[in-house]
């Protein structure tokens, strides 16, 4: 029998989940949700919502009919010090409440929001793969899984306590109660077979602004992965004439500048992809984020290593072009007319500026491959 105090909360909860969805895209594009990644919880503030609660009066000032006063006098005179001081206004007041929400949920409602398929992932089927742990010993058991050493010990430590030890002509013989066995648990235990691969473009003509909206895309295309993949993996790649792999906190706070070169950031990528995550056992997710601006003749070569290399093993590229005031957005256009509607597994998207961050999220993963 539910009770009703749990429809109660399951009823409010399923309100809060209706004003997250009024204003995700607003939730989405606020990069101060970056600086909470890792909370089981972040806080949500839901607008327009009002919660029942109780009002206390004053200790002290008596119960229904008592205190000082006629009949007929005003209550709540103007003055008291609970009374309101300014003009009267036509505008409602504001009504903010701020709510815990898990990010896996947040997640979620994204992924309906934007009725992104689930991810049917390939190589392994089972994420989570049972396995046998022997952690502890008990006094019955098969032979075939008899503790030897524990056995022994239990025998001579018998024979010693019993004077029965000889040290001149030691012989230790186990009887039934010496006997000790290894025992096991079942554990499901995780494997991380899927990784995301997150490439930016660092370089000079890449300003801050264009450098945030890529980390708050990275940061809600990785929490709508980890919703499908139990233990996903990341890395993070930056670049400018020069690539190189860094950590999660470098990704989302480097400040660089320089020249470009598209495929310095491919050639790492295919590194990691050959030592470290061997396309046959990982499923492979690659993001570039860029503003299009590439050095020379360098669009041939990362065009060749991106169709010949990269495009065969992952299971989706996608490369996401922010709108600089100073790149010329070249690789979009040599992109788009060497391979853009020749491969399944790759994913163009232009994202013009914040509000642009929703639509590309959805032209990324909206395929569920």
């Amino acid at each position: 029998m539910v009770l009703k105090i749990d429809r109660d909360q399951s009823r409010f909860r399923q309100i809060v989940r209706g004003k997250i969805r009024e204003n995700l895209r607003k939730y989405v594009t606020h990069g101060e949700m970056i600086g909470r990644k890792g909370r089981d919880l972040v806080s949500i503030p839901i607008p327009q919502l009002d919660v029942p609660n109780f009002r206390y009066g004053k200790n002290g000032s008596g119960g229904v009919g008592q205190g000082e006063g006629e009949e007929g006098d005003q209550i709540g005179k103007p003055g008291d010090e609970d009374g309101g001081t300014g003009q009267a206004g036509s505008d409602p007041g504001a009504h903010i409440l701020e709510v815990d929400i898990s990010l896996e949920e947040l997640a979620q409602i994204l992924g309906d929001e934007l009725e992104l398929p689930r991810i049917e992932p390939k190589g392994k089927a089972q994420l989570e793969q049972e396995k046998t742990k022997y952690s502890s010993i008990r006094r019955t058991g098969p032979e075939s899984l008899r503790h030897f050493k524990r056995t022994y010990m239990e025998a001579l430590r018998r024979q010693i306590s019993s004077n029965t030890y000889q040290p001149v002509e030691p012989k230790i013989v186990p009887i039934r109660d010496d006997k000790r066995y290894r025992s096991w648990r079942t554990i499901n235990q995780p494997e991380a077979n899927a990784v995301a691969i997150y490439m930016m473009d660092v370089s000079g003509s890449m300003t801050d602004e264009q450098k945030e909206i890529v980390r708050t895309t990275a940061f809600w295309i990785d929490a709508w992965l980890k919703t499908n993949y139990q233990g996903l993996e990341t890395r993070y790649i930056i670049h400018d004439a020069v690539a190189k792999a860094v950590d999660e906190h470098t990704f989302y706070h480097t400040r660089e500048s320089g020249g470009t070169r598209i495929s310095s950031a491919y050639r790492v990528c295919m590194e990691l992809i050959e030592k470290e995550l061997p396309a046959a056992e990982w499923n492979l997710y690659c993001f570039q984020f860029s503003d299009g601006d590439n050095w020379g003749e360098d669009n041939e070569q990362s065009l060749k290593m991106l169709s010949e290399t990269l495009l065969p093993q992952v299971n989706l590229f996608c490369y996401g072009q922010v709108e600089s005031p100073y790149g010329s957005g070249d690789y979009l256009r040599a992109l788009n007319g060497r391979l853009g509607e020749k491969n399944e597994n790759l994913v163009i998207a232009e994202i013009k500026n914040k509000d642009g961050i929703y639509g590309a999220i959805k032209q990324f993963l909206g395929k569920g491959k």
